[in-house]
Formats: structure tokens, C-alpha cells, sequence
């Protein structure tokens, strides 16, 4: 081997290190932010998908798909940011069917499960490209209307609420059909 592939290996070796330990550690948290999952990792996503677009369409509403998982961080920091904000909550529940749709990009069973994560994110354009929780915006329809990548939701080490109200204002049916 020569030089160069040793240092590779290495600095792989190192990068692969450094990142179990802080996975380990950002798993430490989540268990102590959140004491519950809110993503269900039984049921089939796309039958999810189609199901709320359903209830969305003969309510008025719009779908929010908010991607990602149990296993994420950023995505149990969501879901508890938004549940505990009056505001946010409000304009979620008057114009959204919001879902929590379970993706593990490291973690499939069997070749079933990792055919129904690629046909995911397939229905959804690919959101996986932005990172998670991703939160895609889907018409009556079952259309894909928007894409957000949630850092730019973000501030610190939790979410900026006027950043996130404006999201969901932004893309609710009245806000779309208006322009």
C-alpha cells in the first residue's frame, strides 16, 4: 500500500470513530428530551401518505409529511417544538394533516422494507437530499407542492418559531390557492 491509501484509511477510521461516538451521545439526549417516539416504524409509509391525503382532501387541508425518524434527533426536537407551541399548533391543526412519516436510510430489514423506503422517497422527490427531518407539503391531490429543509428552521439548539410559523403559513391551502 502506498502512503497516501494508509493516511485514507485512516482518516476514515477516524471520521467513522468520531461519528459513533457523537451518535452515541445524541442518542444519550434524545432518550432524555424525548420520552416517547412519535414516529411509527410498523406501518407501511406510502399507505400513511395515502391515507392522510385522504382526510386532507375532504377536510380542505393540505399534507405536512414531516420525514424522518425515531432515530434522529432534530426530528423528536420537532415534533415536541411543535406540539408545545399554541401558535404553531393552531395554524398546523386548521390547515394540515400532519404526519410523521418513519425513514431509516442505515436501516432496512429486508429487501421489502428497503423497496419501500427507494418508492418513498421516489412519492416524495427525493426529499432525503435535504438531511432531517425533512417536511414535505403535499396538495388534496397527494401532489408534492414543497420541499423545506428544516435548517433553516432552526436556532441553537432548537427551532426559531417566527421561521416556522412563517413555513406553515406560507404553504397552507388559502396561502397557495391565493396566488
Amino acid at each position: 500500500m502506498n502512503r497516501r491509501t494508509v493516511l485514507g484509511i485512516l482518516f476514515l477510521l477516524l471520521t467513522i470513530s468520531s461519528n459513533a461516538q457523537t451518535v452515541q451521545k445524541d442518542s444519550q439526549v434524545v432518550k432524555d428530551e424525548a420520552k416517547s417516539k412519535v414516529y411509527n416504524e410498523d406501518i407501511n409509509p406510502l399507505e400513511q401518505i395515502d391515507k392522510a391525503v385522504a382526510k386532507a382532501k375532504a377536510e380542505g387541508k393540505f399534507v405536512v409529511c414531516q420525514v424522518g425518524g425515531n432515530w434522529c434527533i432534530w426530528c423528536l426536537r420537532f415534533a415536541d417544538f411543535i406540539v408545545n407551541d399554541t401558535a404553531i399548533s393552531k395554524v398546523i391543526s386548521d390547515n394540515f394533516e400532519y404526519i410523521h412519516v418513519n425513514y431509516n436510510p442505515r436501516k432496512s430489514e429486508s429487501a421489502e422494507k428497503a423497496q419501500q423506503a427507494a418508492a418513498l422517497m421516489k412519492r416524495l422527490d427525493n426529499c432525503g437530499r435535504f438531511g432531517f427531518p425533512v417536511f414535505v407539503v403535499l396538495d388534496e391531490e397527494g401532489r408534492v407542492l414543497h420541499i423545506q429543509d428544516s435548517s433553516f428552521l432552526e436556532e441553537g439548539q432548537g427551532y426559531n418559531q417566527g421561521k416556522v410559523l412563517r413555513f406553515f403559513r406560507n404553504w397552507t391551502p388559502k396561502a397557495v390557492r391565493n396566488n
